[in-house]
């Protein structure tokens, strides 16, 4: 007889324990949420506050959550193949539901720049003089560093692609280095475009253009952000050889998640960057 307390169920399907994670990782978020929008509005004086204790949040719940991944797949052995389909199908989701979430944004976006001059919203014809961009708004020139961000992200999905492929010939060093390579060129668009919005010469606020520029392509950042430390954590795995040529979920998802945020600021350069720039470029319409 088998001791009941550690024997491995005779089927190919992982019963998930109880995890706190779920739940704290949605309170979580929701404070971060509440704290962004209190500081976009300048509500209270502790915005910021109760936005980082969101954030601190967030972290907590993925490196606890990560933990407990990693521990099924490595020691506990649960991602058996029907698994890891089931998997897969759960991160196709995953990104679907991201697709639609910008899907929001450029909808926001594309609702104002190609009817500026809606004749049932007699507000916006005369905030925005008829014309978009709005008329006397300095745009960013997108030939500058927009076009730089687009060539650094550009090249990460190309040194992605060379870990991943070295992963799959077995190949360690070629793995570790794309890794490497590829969270160096996420955390350079990070620092550009947070240098970007510095010098930005439209705010957030009280202007349709900047609350949707800065909506969209905000929240890409906060991707590549995710997805940077996504990346961080498969190079840690790496180099303690977590994975395999024939067993390697965590980096794939990495993978697919990276190349959905290259194809994202595809769009948001083409439409918000060069053809929101306006006829007149970096002045304005």
């Amino acid at each position: 007889m088998v001791d009941a307390a550690h024997a491995k169920p005779h089927h190919d399907y992982h019963l998930v324990n109880p995890s706190p994670w779920p739940a704290v990782g949605a309170i979580s978020a929701f404070i971060a949420a509440v704290g962004l929008i209190l500081w976009m509005h300048q509500a209270v004086a502790y915005a910021p506050i109760v936005f980082g204790a969101g954030v601190l949040g967030i972290l907590y719940t993925m490196i606890g959550w990560w933990r407990d991944v990693i521990f099924e797949a490595e020691v506990e052995h649960d991602h058996t193949r029907v698994v890891q389909l089931s998997l897969r199908y759960g991160m196709i989701l995953f990104i679907a539901s991201e697709v639609m979430f910008f899907v929001a944004w450029f909808w926001a976006y594309f609702n104002t720049a190609l009817f500026p001059a809606e004749f049932r919203d007699v507000a916006r014809a005369a905030f925005l003089g008829g014309v978009w961009p709005p008329k006397g708004l300095e745009t960013m020139d997108p030939w500058h560093l927009p076009l730089l961000n687009t060539l650094i992200l550009l090249t990460s999905g190309t040194t992605v692609t060379w870990a991943h492929h070295s992963l799959l010939e077995n190949n360690r060093r070629g793995l570790i280095w794309g890794l490497i390579l590829t969270i160096v060129l996420g955390v350079s668009f990070t620092s550009i475009q947070a240098y970007e919005y510095g010098h930005a010469a439209f705010h957030y606020s009280g202007n349709i253009y900047g609350a949707t520029f800065f909506m969209a392509t905000g929240f890409h950042g906060a991707h590549v952000i995710i997805g940077s430390i996504f990346l961080t954590v498969c190079l840690a795995r790496a180099l303690v050889g977590h994975f395999k040529p024939t067993q390697h979920l965590g980096f794939e998802f990495a993978a697919w998640y990276w190349h959905f945020v290259d194809v994202v600021w595809l769009f948001l350069f083409t439409f918000i960057y060069v053809w929101g720039a306006g006829s007149a470029g970096p002045h304005g319409g």
